[in-house]
């Protein structure tokens, strides 16, 4: 029993230093005490109303082991990372620091702070999100007000949260994420994605995965239009040189089917190239047509038309008839195209930096297009309906040299470009550093503290 203004004082002092010590090690701390209250009785902080203390409880959600490592993970993505919580600020500044988001109460922001911003005016609101990452004491309507000048100062805007009070956050950010095991029915109905695992790694994870698809959407893309492109720009040349059409419908019809058949799938399922994570985000309206893809279009349809072009010319110079031209070109479109696959693999990487053998899928499904083509050119009623004929082992040696150059051109154009990208010279538009890290900051409620 506390008796006496000194002893009170005393007990007052060892509890709260015991408390501080608890939180600073990142525990929540409860204090249990034991007595009835007076009719009218007050109990505060700083005075227990004569009741007797029973002892602190120290809590703790310990952080999962990939908590920290998908934290450092985000930010080599370009993806920043705040934490909401309603622990106290010692306790927050504990898990903060387990996480490597801060190091200094400098960088937490106290509710108290954010109410008093929001009273004051949008930018001392501004100026404090930009400054915190971790945000102790918070209340929902300051999670609310977090997002929004997140959102205003420019930010893509992600949301994780499990709680009720989590839902108008987790409604108001562009991605609102819900877990799936501790989360309320009320955060998973607000939420656009369910984690079903918990895990913040999950997230992280996702985000890699999202970015290889996208890459992948962006090489099928490249290569169907830079392939038509080439058969256009082909034709184009034929007419304005004055000379018969260079290939026959039914060729157009085949060379499509066996060169956008299933290396389009093959290459739409290509494996990650390893360093998505390590790209900054692009910009949410940035346009798959971007400057980097129309060059990279541009200069492959003039290869390819160029090369298919010249073989044509030569052909009918050397002799040929129209009709053993138009083999030669269609074989050597169909040479420039198949290995035009593989320099699709990659916007950056060299062809000869990647293992074939990653995406067995597209190397076999090349290999045998290829393969048909030449059965076509022996097989007697598919020959005729192509109009193609059998060719020599030595117009083949010399029609693969002359396909080569495709590779050949986009290799340099690709040495290039990562050239300027490594000096950092702004004269190139870059699609990997397309985004900005304003375009990708992540606010984390993880008051769960299993992100």
């Amino acid at each position: 029993m506390l008796t006496g203004d000194g002893e009170r004082a005393l007990e007052r002092d060892i509890i709260e230093r015991r408390a501080s010590e608890l939180a600073r090690a990142g525990y929540r701390v409860l204090a249990l005490a034991d007595g009835v209250l007076g009719e009218g009785a007050t109990f505060t902080g700083s005075d227990v109303g004569g009741l007797t203390l029973l002892g602190l409880v120290g809590m703790i959600d310990p952080l999962r082991p990939t908590a920290a490592p998908s934290i450092a993970r985000c930010r080599a993505a370009g993806i920043e990372v705040a934490m909401l919580t309603g622990d106290h600020p010692d306790t927050a500044l504990a898990i903060a620091r387990s996480l490597g988001l801060a190091d200094s109460h400098a960088q937490i922001a106290t509710g108290t702070q954010v109410r008093a911003a929001i009273a004051d005016d949008r930018p001392a609101l501004a100026t404090l999100v930009a400054r915190a990452r971790v945000f102790a004491r918070v209340e929902p309507q300051h999670k609310l007000a977090i997002v929004s000048a997140l959102q205003a100062a420019g930010h893509f805007v992600a949301v994780t949260g499990d709680g009720v009070n989590d839902a108008p956050a987790l409604r108001m950010a562009h991605v609102g994420i819900a877990m799936g095991r501790a989360g309320t029915d009320v955060a998973r109905e607000a939420a656009d994605l369910i984690v079903t695992d918990d895990d913040f790694g999950s997230i992280v994870a996702g985000v890699e995965e999202g970015r290889i698809a996208y890459a992948n959407i962006r090489k099928v893309v490249w290569l169907l239009i830079a392939t038509g492109l080439a058969e256009l720009i082909l034709f184009a040349l034929a007419l304005a040189a004055g000379l018969p059409l260079p290939l026959l419908p039914a060729q157009i019809l085949w060379l499509n089917l066996i060169t956008n058949g299933i290396q389009d799938v093959a290459l739409a399922c290509e494996p990650g190239e390893g360093n998505e994570l390590e790209r900054p985000p692009r910009r949410p309206r940035e346009p798959i047509f971007d400057r980097a893809m129309l060059e990279r279009v541009a200069l492959a349809a003039l290869a390819m038309a160029g090369i298919t072009f010249w073989t044509y010319c030569a052909g009918l110079a050397q002799g040929h008839d129209v009709a053993g031209a138009r083999n030669q070109a269609l074989f050597t479109m169909v040479l420039c195209e198949n290995l035009l696959v593989f320099v699709a693999r990659s916007e950056t990487r060299s062809l000869f930096g990647s293992s074939p053998l990653a995406n067995p899928l597209l190397l076999w499904g090349t290999v045998a297009a290829q393969l048909v083509h030449v059965a076509a050119l022996f097989t007697p009623g598919l020959a005729t309906v192509l109009a193609v004929a059998p060719i020599g082992i030595d117009a083949w040696f010399t029609l693969l040299i002359q396909a080569s150059v495709v590779v050949v051109v986009l290799e340099l154009f690709k040495y290039w470009d990562r050239t300027l990208r490594s000096s950092g010279s702004p004269t190139r538009a870059n699609p990997d550093r397309a985004g900005t890290t304003r375009g990708g900051d992540q606010a984390s409620d993880s008051s769960s503290r299993t992100p």
